[in-house]
């Protein structure tokens, strides 16, 4: 028998595709059917790497022209799988914490941007929202999180938890907080290297009382070394943010960063760019906005990159003082600034879950909704 591909075609209509809505041929997956005599080969493309679909998807097929065009025809089929990229699972899953649900790593390319300043905005917020958070300032060598929490002279005391002496975070404003500042004179410079750096992270990752965490924000020193390898290697990270300024030499910088997260060896989904001190707004002439370090750079270079673009953050002198002061500006209620933070951090939370839904789950437990975002004043 001579078999025909409408037909070969119209058999393979009945079967669905491994993890989508449409059958074979309606999603694309069949890329290619060759027909002669009692001979057909077909070539179809699935998204699921697991042995089990590619095995099942072969037999479904064989099934359906055996039933329905030709019982006795001889099939040959080529798998072939593209699993998407977002489909990889972490390769640097390090050891999860319990009860520490999310971890954020919020670095940047250059330093002077102003990723410790919205690390502790975001913080606050998330806080205000509901969620329990926690900052782990792993800047070692400038920790900033004691000063802008207004904690300079608290220091951890030790707790007993399950018979083993653990530090218990610094809390302030419903966050709990461990820098190295802690444990420092403020005039004292950390001259260590990689490993004791390492060392001293370990301890106040594994060796603290965290509790229950939504979740857990680490800042990150600027660049791409020791530090940012340690932490990955040490925690399970849900997901990276990025900040940067508009100007060209942050932006080369933060590129750096997003692609040291990409690297195949890591593999830290970039859950996407924060662009601060995006204009300058004088308060005489609030209409009027001047673009000072360049006009949308963090936002093209999201587009650029293909990662999330989560917001813009004014140039504003209160969120200087009140960083120095120890109160982060978004403490401030009902201002511009409050909503600006307001709106970043519910795309990050957005971005979270999106990457727990898509992504396989790292070994720390996730959050699955968006529960606390409705604590938000509008």
């Amino acid at each position: 028998m001579k078999l025909n591909k409408q037909d070969i075609l119209k058999a393979l209509e009945s079967i669905s595709a491994p993890g989508e809505g449409q059958n074979m041929v309606e999603s694309g997956a069949i890329t290619n059917i060759v027909t002669f005599a009692d001979e057909v080969v077909v070539d179809i493309t699935i998204t699921n790497p697991s042995l089990q679909a590619k095995k099942k998807t072969e037999v479904e097929i064989m099934k359906a022209i055996h039933d329905l065009v030709y019982e006795k025809a001889k099939i040959k089929v080529n798998v072939k799988v593209d699993a998407p990229t977002q489909s990889a699972p972490n390769v640097i899953k390090g050891k999860s914490i319990p009860g520490i649900q999310n971890i954020v790593a919020v670095a940047s390319g250059k330093g002077g941007v102003g990723k410790s300043t919205v690390t502790a905005n975001i913080a606050v917020t998330l806080s205000k929202m509901g969620f329990k958070v926690g900052i782990l300032d792993a800047d070692i060598y400038g920790p900033s999180m004691p000063i802008m929490f207004d904690v300079e002279l608290e220091r951890p005391i030790a707790v007993n938890i399950d018979g083993k002496s653990k530090m218990k975070p610094v809390e302030n404003y419903g966050v709990k907080i461990l820098s190295i500042g802690f444990f420092t004179k403020p005039d004292q410079a950390v001259v260590w290297r990689g490993p004791m750096a390492a060392k001293a992270l370990n301890q106040m990752i594994f060796d603290a009382a965290w509790g229950e965490l939504d979740f857990m924000l680490i800042d990150l020193p600027p660049g791409t070394g020791d530090i940012h390898l340690s932490i990955m290697q040490s925690l399970p990270i849900t997901g990276a943010v990025v900040v940067s300024t508009p100007q060209n030499v942050a932006l080369a910088d933060a590129k750096k960063g997003v692609a040291m997260f990409q690297q195949d060896s890591i593999n830290v989904p970039v859950l996407g760019i924060i662009e601060n001190m995006a204009y300058f707004t004088p308060e005489e002439l609030p209409e009027n906005k001047y673009y000072i370090f360049g006009k949308e750079g963090a936002k093209h270079l999201a587009e650029d990159l293909n990662v999330p673009f989560l917001g813009q953050l004014p140039l504003v002198q209160s969120i200087r003082e009140a960083g120095d002061v120890g109160r982060p500006a978004a403490l401030q209620t009902e201002t511009p600034l409050e909503q600006a933070f307001e709106t970043i951090t519910q795309n990050v939370v957005q971005e979270v879950v999106r990457r727990n839904d898509d992504l396989p789950p790292t070994e720390a437990i996730k959050i699955t909704t968006m529960a606390g975002c409705s604590a938000v004043k509008k």
